[in-house]
């Protein structure tokens, strides 16, 4: 399976702001110290602030840092939750679906097994365990790319 940029960017930006759980970061910082889309980040931080997971502080000194505990964002559950419109073939969505084979196929029900195989190995991680080599990911995100 493959994930979209989207929650690609959404991992990180999680990553980031549980390394220094007190500071205030901005999207343009982010989008600096790891090279991507500031467009893209702002997108990810609107949608990690109205599901929770930041809080956003408006004005002149404001940013955005954690509003959880790093040690409760389970890695499975941020994953289902953003890439929840996201089908891995086309015959997932039946409203949509074009495929003639669907009403017969078998791979579709393979291929949701998997699916499920692959989050449940991640809702055994949360955030903690994703930044529990601190001292690392700080020197790596120390200096902007």
């Amino acid at each position: 399976m493959r994930l979209t940029t989207f929650t690609d960017y959404t991992i990180r930006v999680l990553i980031f702001l549980a390394l220094d759980r007190e500071r205030l970061a901005t999207a343009g910082e982010l989008a600096t110290r790891y090279g991507i889309s500031h467009n893209h980040l702002t997108k990810v931080v609107h949608y990690l602030g109205q599901q929770g997971y930041i809080e956003t502080l408006r004005g002149k000194g404001g940013g955005i840092r954690l509003a959880l505990s790093p040690e409760v964002i389970n890695i499975g559950t941020l994953i289902r939750q953003s890439e929840q419109n996201s089908n891995l073939v086309e015959c997932f969505n039946a409203e949509t679906s074009q495929c003639r084979i669907s009403p017969a196929c078998r791979l579709a029900g393979v291929l949701g097994e998997a699916q499920e195989a692959f989050f449940q190995v991640l809702e055994k991680y949360t955030l903690a365990d994703l930044t529990s080599n601190a001292d690392a990911l700080d020197i790596l995100l120390s200096d902007p790319v």
